[in-house]
């Protein structure tokens, strides 16, 4: 019963004209919306109203939570998602959202016992407790850039997507299990050849920070995907292929819309 009430609620929430103060946000902070084809855009409206409305939003260390910002992180979530059937990011329950860097707190434990803590300047996170954390200018320069690799948003609900799979492993929920074959095969074989061409110094397109564990590598893919797709295709022909089957979309058909050649 409850599951068949939120479709409906979704459906009659997805299915509002988004609000002109909406669209102007978007088109002022998330530059790939225009380059959407009409179903792909009316897609993403009706995923940006049902995130907005679904998710608790939060600001933090003053920072005041408004449409604005709650529409622009919302529609650049639901980019990921216009290919995907049904996904609304059930693992997310809240979106912190802070007015800069923020510092972390880590505890680790060490070999005989010993705990360390630390603390680490950070511009977004996803927590398997069901939270996001992102700074907000960082969101805003990740939407109206939309070329250069590097997208918070896209990298921390990447790993919203993996923690729906076996947890934080970079692999999210598949079809098959010939589809989890390979994808283990395509992601192995380009997770080592980034270590190794990071551990040589040889330059990337992928960002090195991938090589820290397979769910960073995830993340990092997912932003060279959406963000750097004609490169992609070219340096990880495979690598793209595993993408556009898994998410449903070709953002290098996209770009080439937009003028990018």
């Amino acid at each position: 019963m409850m599951g068949w009430l939120r479709r409906r609620r979704r459906r009659r929430i997805g299915a509002r004209p988004i609000p002109p103060n909406w669209r102007r946000f978007l088109e002022a902070n998330f530059a790939q919306y225009e380059w959407l084809a009409p179903e792909e855009r009316s897609r993403l409206d009706a995923l940006t109203q049902i995130l907005v409305a679904e998710k608790n939003w939060e600001g933090c260390k003053g920072l005041a939570m408004t449409d604005e910002i709650k529409v622009t992180i919302a529609a650049q979530a639901g980019l990921l998602a216009i290919g995907l059937t049904d996904e609304y990011f059930e693992s997310i329950l809240s979106i912190l959202v802070y007015p800069g860097s923020y510092v972390a707190r880590q505890t680790e434990l060490q070999p005989g016992g010993v705990v360390v803590e630390t603390h680490s300047a950070r511009l977004g996170e996803a927590s398997s407790v069901g939270a996001i954390v992102l700074s907000w200018p960082d969101v805003l320069r990740s939407g109206r850039i939309p070329d250069d690799g590097v997208n918070v948003v896209f990298h921390e609900f990447a790993h919203a997507l993996d923690l729906q799979g076996h947890g934080f492993d970079g692999a999210p929920l598949l079809e098959s299990r010939a589809q989890y074959q390979t994808w283990a095969e395509i992601m192995t074989a380009e997770y080592h050849r980034l270590i190794q061409r990071t551990r040589h110094g040889r330059p990337t397109l992928l960002d090195p920070y991938g090589t820290v564990s397979e769910a960073e590598f995830f993340a990092v893919v997912t932003e060279s995907f959406f963000e750097q797709p004609l490169d992609m295709q070219v340096e990880h022909p495979k690598l793209y292929e595993l993408f556009r089957n898994f998410f449903h979309q070709d953002p290098a058909e996209r770009f080439r819309r937009a003028g990018y050649e």
